[in-house]
C-alpha cells in the first residue's frame, strides 16, 4: 500500500481551486487548499497529499462556493472573488478517484446554497502545486494494477462482445453484460468480453435493501423532488438460468488469468435473493473444475442462504457496510425484512463456512474515522476474524448522507490514521480495493 510519494508535499504549496461561470478552473493566488472532514473543513496534512492520479476526473459543484485557508488571518474563509480576475461566481471543484485509491478528505465547501442532489460519484478534496500540478488527499491502498484504465481498449472490447454474442446469440446474460460493457464502460463486464480477471455474474433484478445511494434503482418520486438523483444503472430484469450463467462462467475460468467469478454487482439488486440459483451454480462449476474463485458480493441479509453457499461450494463473500454500529447501518441501508443482526450472524456463519471474508466498507471521511465508528470496526473485524477490508470511497452527495443521521460523529482520527491503526492491530488483514484471486493464497 502506498501510503505517500517519495517527497512529501508541504501544504502551504498547495493552493485552493475555484471554478468560474466559464468553466474554467483557477487556483486561488495566495489562499490554501482545505478538505473536508464531514462537514468541518481542515488543512490537510503532508501524509494526506499526493499527486491527482492519472485518470482522475474533474467535477464543478455548482452553488457550492468553495472554501480556502487564508494564511494572513489563518481562518478558512469562503472564496467569493479571485483577485485579479473577471467577476463570476465561485465554484467549488472536486476530484474523481480512480480504482484503487481511498480519499481522505471530501472537498471544502459550502452546501447552504445548494438545492439539489449531487450525483452518485465519491467526491475529494482536490488543489493546485505550482510544482506538482493537481494535488488531492487520497492513498493507493491497492496495489492490483488490472484495474487501471489503459489495460481496457474499447476497440478490443467490442471485438470481444461481437465474438461472444456470435457464439451465444440467445444468452440473455451475455447480451446484458454487453450493454454493461459498452454503455457504461463497467471494467468488470469489459474482462468478460477480453477473457481475463474478474468476471461479473449479475443475477438479481430485486432488492431487499433501499440504499440511498444504490446505482441501479433510485425512487421516482425522491428523484422528482430533487432529494435524490436517477440510477446511474440499468438494473437486470431477468434471473439468468443455469444454463446461460454456465456459458459465462466454465469458459472464463478456462481461458482467464486469475479467473473471479462474482456475483451481486452494479446493475443488479442482492444477489442473495437468488441464492438458491447461485448454490446451483457453485455445485455445477465445481462438478467440472476447482479452478477459479467463486465470490458473491451481498448484503449478507440471509444468515442461512450464507450457510448454503458455502457448504455448495462459494469461495469467497464480501459483506456491504457502511458502519459497523446498527444506528449508522440502518438509515442508509433501508432494510426491507431484514435486520442489522441477521448481517452480523451472516459473518460469523461464513467464518464458520469457510468463506474468505471480506468487508465492502463504505467510506466517507469525518464518519468512518470517526471514535464511535472505529471502535466498532475494530470489535467488528476482530470478533469475525475478517480476512480484507476493502476500503471503498462512498459514491453520494455529502450533504445527503450527513443528512441521514443525528449522530455528529466526534473526534475523527482521519482516514490515513485509521488505516495505519488498522494495519497497526490486524497484521493479518489484508487492505484493498477489490476482491482477490484466492487459488494461489
Amino acid at each position: 500500500m502506498s501510503m505517500s510519494t517519495s517527497k512529501p508535499i508541504d501544504p502551504d504549496s498547495v493552493y485552493a481551486l475555484v471554478a468560474n461561470d466559464k468553466g474554467e478552473i483557477l487556483d486561488h493566488p495566495a489562499w490554501n487548499m482545505l478538505g473536508a472532514s464531514g462537514l468541518n473543513s481542515r488543512r490537510p496534512t503532508a501524509a494526506e497529499l499526493i499527486p491527482l492520479p492519472e485518470a482522475s476526473r474533474l467535477f464543478f459543484l455548482p452553488d457550492c462556493p468553495p472554501l480556502g485557508w487564508d494564511p494572513e488571518t489563518g481562518e478558512n474563509r469562503a472564496i467569493t472573488e479571485l483577485p485579479g480576475a473577471e467577476a463570476s461566481p465561485c465554484i467549488g471543484v472536486a476530484a474523481f478517484l480512480p480504482p484503487a485509491y481511498s480519499r481522505f478528505l471530501l472537498p471544502a465547501v459550502s452546501y447552504n446554497k445548494k438545492e439539489y442532489t449531487l450525483p452518485l460519484w465519491a467526491y475529494a478534496a482536490v488543489g493546485w502545486s505550482d510544482e506538482i500540478g493537481y494535488v488531492t488527499c487520497a492513498c493507493r491502498i491497492d496495489e492490483n494494477r488490472q484495474w487501471e484504465a489503459e489495460y481496457f481498449d474499447d476497440d478490443e472490447v467490442v471485438a470481444g462482445v461481437d465474438r461472444k454474442l456470435a457464439l451465444y446469440p440467445d444468452n440473455r446474460l451475455i447480451n446484458h453484460m454487453s450493454r454493461c460493457a459498452i454503455d457504461y464502460h463497467c471494467f468488470a463486464a469489459k474482462n468478460f468480453f477480453l477473457e481475463r480477471w474478474e468476471c461479473p455474474l449479475p443475477v438479481s433484478p430485486t432488492c431487499n435493501a433501499n440504499c440511498i445511494g444504490c446505482l441501479s434503482f433510485q425512487e421516482e418520486q425522491a428523484v422528482a423532488k430533487g432529494e435524490s438523483c436517477p440510477a446511474s444503472h440499468d438494473r437486470i430484469n431477468f434471473v439468468p438460468s443455469l444454463d446461460e450463467l454456465l456459458e459465462v462462467a466454465l469458459p472464463h475460468i478456462k481461458v482467464a488469468e486469475n479467473p473471479v467469478l462474482s456475483f451481486g454487482q452494479g446493475c443488479e439488486g442482492d444477489p442473495i435473493l437468488q441464492a438458491d440459483r447461485i448454490c446451483e451454480f457453485a455445485r455445477s462449476v465445481r462438478r467440472h473444475t476447482s479452478a477459479g474463485t467463486l465470490n458473491v458480493n451481498t448484503n449478507a441479509s440471509l444468515p442461512y442462504k450464507v450457510s448454503a453457499m458455502a457448504e455448495a461450494g462459494m469461495d469467497a463473500i464480501r459483506v456491504s457496510l457502511n458502519s459497523a454500529r446498527k444506528e449508522v447501518y440502518l438509515p442508509y441501508y433501508r432494510p426491507r425484512n431484514y435486520t442489522f443482526a441477521a448481517v452480523m450472524e451472516s459473518l460469523k456463519r461464513a467464518r464458520a463456512g469457510g468463506l474468505h471474508l471480506a468487508l465492502n466498507l463504505l467510506v466517507m471521511p469525518g464518519v468512518t474515522d470517526s471514535k464511535r465508528e472505529v471502535d466498532a470496526l475494530l470489535k467488528l473485524v476482530e470478533r469475525y476474524r475478517i480476512d480484507q477490508i476493502q476500503m471503498r470511497n462512498l459514491c453520494i452527495d455529502p450533504r445527503q448522507y450527513f443528512d441521514l443521521f443525528a449522530d455528529d460523529f466526534p473526534e475523527p482520527m482521519g482516514i490515513v490514521n485509521l488505516i495505519q491503526r488498522l494495519r497497526r492491530e490486524f497484521p493479518q488483514l489484508h487492505l484493498g480495493y477489490f476482491n482477490r484471486y484466492l487459488n494461489n493464497l
